[in-house]
């Protein structure tokens, strides 16, 4: 016996990306329904090697389905997913809307899967940002061990993180540098992104930090433990799919970086690809289409006492976003509702 599964957002970018991972990791499914906005509806996508017709958003009645995959943004979010909760769906939730709520969880299944049992309070999980949950991975073992003071991050996240407009614009721009008289002005990005770098991500707060940093520091907090500090810079790169991270870790008591190496290729999760030589570590354009998170350049940082570097990369349509939320669905089934 499998479950009634809904996926919401079923023509975008992680929607597309959730069907294609339910059906790889064959979840348990025995009925599915696609949804979108009004605009899309009829459009076609694929679940495995059926074809599923969008279904009209706003006319769906959520009751007797058990979970809803939500793909969509805040704002369709705040509408429809209290909605489905009411009617006994559980709602598992991709936006930023939820993620700071006390009574919702905010779950990456590797490192705090005991939180699936907060879920009743309203019916709602909360799926995190794409660059933190690659990002705790990581952090989660290590902790565990020497215990984390504090996390400097620098991101570097690809355009699909801004939607499909996103991949279109670096597309767009970067066959106009070849042909000038087809200019092509950012409108999705603040600036050029074909060939450059923005340090800018979401919108900018009172402290000077972005949006998108904010969320590192408190989805960190709130996932792993709330003593860490963390300090997060980051920045949109022209590439497709896949974020990187440098991130440096300065923890309690000392860690040796052949443990952490140890440690990391034991974590769920986790694939430690770390060679001192050319080619020897993960690039984003490797990572994509894999489950993993991919952790290289493990080394000291001999400029503090307790000190370690490393680099974190993920495909952030899967981890960061698609696989994840199949991941908590998969803990729901297993520990909760325990029917497939």
């Amino acid at each position: 016996m499998g479950y009634k599964i809904v996926v919401v957002g079923a023509t975008g970018n992680v929607g597309r990306e959730m069907l294609n991972i339910l059906e790889e990791r064959q979840f348990p499914v025995d009925e599915i329904a696609v949804l979108a906005s009004r605009r899309s509806l009829g459009t076609e996508v694929s679940f495995g090697e059926r074809t599923l017709k969008t279904q009209d958003l706003d006319a769906f009645d959520f009751t007797g389905w058990d979970m809803a995959l939500f793909a969509v943004g805040s704002e369709a979010t705040q509408k429809y997913a209290p909605l489905a909760a009411k009617a006994g769906c559980v709602v598992i939730d991709n936006s930023s809307l939820y993620r700071y709520d006390r009574d919702i969880p905010l779950i990456v299944p590797e490192v705090n899967p005991q939180a699936i049992h907060d879920y009743a309070k309203k019916n709602i999980i909360a799926n995190p940002n794409c660059s933190t949950a690659q990002m705790v991975v990581a952090l989660k073992p290590l902790h565990e061990r020497a215990r984390i003071k504090r996390v400097v991050v620098s991101t570097y996240q690809s355009v699909s993180g801004a939607g499909k407009d996103g991949m279109d614009e670096l597309w767009d721009q970067t066959k106009s540098i070849f042909n000038p008289v087809d200019d092509k002005p950012a409108k999705k990005f603040t600036k050029q992104i074909a060939f450059n770098v923005i340090p800018h991500i979401d919108v900018f707060l009172d402290d000077g930090s972005t949006k998108e940093e904010w969320k590192m520091v408190a989805e960190t907090k709130k996932i792993i433990d709330p003593s860490i500090k963390v300090t997060a810079t980051c920045v949109r790169v022209p590439v497709f799919v896949g974020h990187a991270e440098a991130i440096n870790i300065e923890f309690e008591d000392f860690l040796d970086e052949d443990e952490a190496r140890d440690i990391l290729r034991e974590a769920p999760g986790i694939m430690v690809i770390d060679k001192r030589e050319d080619g020897g570590y993960v690039t984003p354009v490797e990572c994509v289409g894999d489950y993993a998170t991919f952790i290289s350049r493990i080394r000291q940082d001999s400029t503090i006492d307790n000190g370690l570097n490393l680099w974190c990369v993920s495909d952030n349509l899967r981890k960061g976003a698609a696989l994840n939320a199949v991941q908590i669905a998969e803990l729901l089934g297993r520990e909760v509702l325990k029917k497939g």
